[in-house]
């Protein structure tokens, strides 16, 4: 029963994910959105106020990257990019 609640989570995630909804914490183990240009988006979160998400993304792609959303709820800064073709 619990792998049937799992996967219905993750998959109620990417749904509520790809509709342009905000990604919900439980999301984090699922498998990265496509911008239609085939570049993998990824979700950093990191408190609101801070360059912690921006430096972690800058490392990650190991330079430039393109925001492709991001909001603040509850103190915590959600941040979804996409790497920069090199």
């Amino acid at each position: 029963m619990k792998h049937n609640f799992s996967s219905f989570a993750r998959r109620a995630c990417a749904t509520l994910a790809a509709g342009g909804m905000a990604v919900l914490s439980g999301c984090s183990s699922s498998a990265p959105l496509f911008l239609p240009d085939g570049r993998a988006t990824t979700l950093v979160q990191c408190p609101a106020g801070s360059d912690l998400c921006s430096q972690q993304a800058t490392a990650s792609c190991g330079g430039a990257f393109d925001v492709v959303r991001q909001s603040t709820e509850s103190g915590t800064l959600n941040l979804i990019y996409a790497c920069r073709a090199k």
